[in-house]
């Protein structure tokens, strides 16, 4: 029987693994700079976390989980996204108790039951940030823009972001009678899923990819904006134009989830066909209080990672991800062999990276992989030179071959690498 890997998944292989560890340090350094600290939470929760802190009229909810009883009986699903967790962690941990606002990153596998296609994986994986304990719309704008600046560190080309608020519950109260007045008309004309979220949040109606272009002329829900959200509001853009971030206003953005207030926002690129979202995300300042903990806003973003790498690959941006070998150490006979072999691993706790031949092939086929590795080096013994206690050191990229002492290997590539810079 051959065995196959699950559909909607994928084996990242070397040659594009690398890839994936060059994007994922670019997060990690961009957190570090934004001062954001890992965090790490596990990939299955209880069932209800995702119920109550995702919301039940969603798509993840309704259609897309992974949920499964454990062996007591208990109702467990593989995380379908990473905020319902953190918070989870936030709440469980106490971690509100910290005088500053607590700010966190992940980056981590998700898992959604939907149907595959570019981009768009049942096993894939989202970068994300949190930030915990702040009303101020400037914490909003710096959400935003660092998730703005990842694609731009990238090199990400036409990265816009679109922009919305999706107010408060008094707002959106309001916001509902007249989005209702516009809906129900139509309701027969439109799917299934509309129909049915219409009575529980017709909001979500506005999300729907099948309708779209009915929802023309629905009312806007920045006319229900009350001062408090309006203010708001025209701070997280002001912020934002003086970031000189490029945003622009869509009053039908609500986002896939329940649990968004105030600001609302996407990621948008051009690259991967119909489906031009990255990421997004918004406020969220009443799901601590939903899952238990006490009354603390907060705001955040999910960017998935393998549409970034989707797009980095059709906008043709090479990452230069693949690093190549400091130096391929070549052995010509017994001893030489012997001496390699210790060379190597001392070479390789000094920092270097290096490799050598285990096929016993000859030094020509040795010098082809070293070029196939793209080697900056080889080292070349043979045992007349050993017993000399020398070495020779030949540049791949020049063809310039020196001889230096054998117990300064390391030196003389350290130097070398030192000029070459």
């Amino acid at each position: 029987m051959a065995y196959q890997k699950p559909t909607g998944t994928q084996d990242l292989l070397p040659g594009t693994v690398e890839k994936w560890q060059f994007v994922e340090e670019k997060a990690r350094d961009l957190c570090r700079r934004f001062n954001y600290r890992e965090i790490r939470t596990p990939m299955f929760e209880q069932t209800e976390l995702f119920e109550r802190g995702v919301g039940e009229t969603t798509d993840i909810v309704e259609k897309e989980m992974y949920t499964f009883k454990d062996k007591g009986d208990r109702s467990m699903t593989l995380r379908p996204e990473g905020t319902a967790g953190v918070v989870r962690s936030y709440v469980e941990n106490k971690l509100y108790g910290e005088p500053d606002v607590t700010k966190l990153y992940y980056i981590g596998p998700m898992f959604r039951y939907e149907r595959p296609q570019a981009g768009r994986y049942r096993q894939f994986h989202q970068f994300g940030i949190e930030a915990f304990g702040a009303v101020d719309p400037a914490i909003d704008a710096e959400v935003v823009s660092l998730g703005y600046q990842f694609c731009k560190d990238l090199g990400l080309q036409g990265v816009t972001v679109e922009i919305n608020s999706v107010g408060n519950p008094a707002s959106r109260a309001a916001y509902r009678e007249k989005l209702l007045a516009f809906l129900t008309p139509m309701k027969d004309t439109l799917c299934k899923d509309c129909q049915s979220r219409m009575e529980r949040n017709p909001m979500r109606v506005l999300d729907c990819k099948i309708d779209q272009d009915k929802f023309v002329d629905a009312p806007s829900i920045l006319d229900s904006l009350d001062e408090e959200c309006t203010t708001h509001f025209e701070q997280v853009k002001a912020y934002l134009t003086a970031m000189e971030v490029d945003f622009k206003v869509n009053h039908r953005l609500v986002r896939g989830l329940d649990y968004y207030t105030h600001t609302a926002f996407e990621y948008k690129a051009q690259g991967i066909g119909a489906i031009d979202t990255i990421g997004g995300g918004g406020r969220y300042n009443g799901l601590v209080g939903e899952i238990g903990g006490p009354d603390q806003p907060g705001i955040g973003f999910g960017i998935g990672l393998e549409r970034i790498l989707l797009i980095l690959d059709k906008q043709e941006i090479d990452l230069q991800a693949v690093k190549p070998l400091d130096v391929y150490l070549v052995a010509l006979g017994e001893a030489a062999d012997r001496e390699i072999t210790k060379q190597l691993y001392l070479l390789r706790k000094e920092g270097f990276a290096a490799e050598r031949d285990y096929l016993g092939r000859k030094m020509k086929a040795q010098m082809k992989s070293a070029d196939r590795l793209k080697a900056r080096y080889t080292a070349i013994l043979g045992d007349d030179e050993l017993s000399r206690g020398e070495i020779a050191v030949k540049s791949m990229e020049t063809g310039e071959q020196q001889t230096v002492k054998l117990s300064e290997l390391h030196l003389a590539l350290r130097k070398s690498a030192d000029k070459a810079e």
